[in-house]
């Protein structure tokens, strides 16, 4: 598989067979995925990785978890103008339509989104942290270091999702991991070999055309 082909293959998984993730091949994405731009070299990622048993301790930990929590940060603005908001509507109602939960059945949606706290199911995963004293330029880089751990799964023909959700749960994944105090989630990464029977997973999300985000002069 060539990088054009990762790119295009590339998606966001969210249905996993019940396939185990080895340690090794974890270790050797990561790796491969340090080689990552990073401004000034500063290599601000932290990564803690879940795997086997940790993985299922942990899902079970966040089953039985009830407390509400104040968010790392703002997800989204609050304020999301168009055409930004419309894309992301769009890709709710196209997953939700492809799952067969209609826009009317709030408890099923309500479900539906606490599989984002398990992972999806994936039998491996991984948390992005990043030292406070980081700042925009730093979070960038982690969003470089993400996006070429992706792009090496899916070569290794592994499925993967990138889940800013759990920015939502800093202090219950903090104190599971025993995270230094220094230490600020940015998402977790859940991990494992797609499901491709899932409807879930033939969900493809739209991209703008080069036209509306591109500017050229020459």
């Amino acid at each position: 598989m060539n990088v054009s082909e990762a790119v295009d293959a590339r998606k966001s998984v969210r249905a996993f067979l019940d396939k185990p993730v080895s340690d090794d091949l974890l270790k050797d994405l990561l790796s491969k995925a340090a080689r990552a731009p990073s401004g000034g070299n500063v290599q601000p990622w932290r990564i803690y990785v879940l795997n086997g048993a940790r993985m299922d301790e942990f899902k079970g930990v966040v089953a039985e978890d009830r407390s509400q929590e104040t968010p790392a940060y703002a997800i989204y603005p609050p304020d999301l103008t168009s055409p930004y908001r419309d894309s992301r509507f769009k890709v709710g109602e196209d997953m939700y339509a492809l799952l067969g939960i209609p826009r009317e059945d709030k408890a099923a949606r309500i479900q539906r989104l606490f599989e984002n706290y398990q992972f999806f199911g994936a039998p491996a995963g991984f948390f992005c942290y990043v030292d406070k004293q980081m700042g925009p330029p730093q979070w960038s880089d982690l969003g470089m270091f993400l996006q070429t751990f992706m792009l090496l799964a899916t070569e290794a023909g592994l499925g993967t999702c990138a889940q800013e959700a759990w920015a939502t749960r800093p202090a219950l994944v903090g104190n599971y991991l025993g995270v230094p105090e220094e230490l600020s989630i940015f998402c977790g990464m859940a991990i494992g070999y797609t499901d491709d029977a899932a409807p879930v997973n033939s969900l493809r999300s739209d991209r703008e055309s080069l036209d509306v985000f591109a500017t050229f002069l020459s």
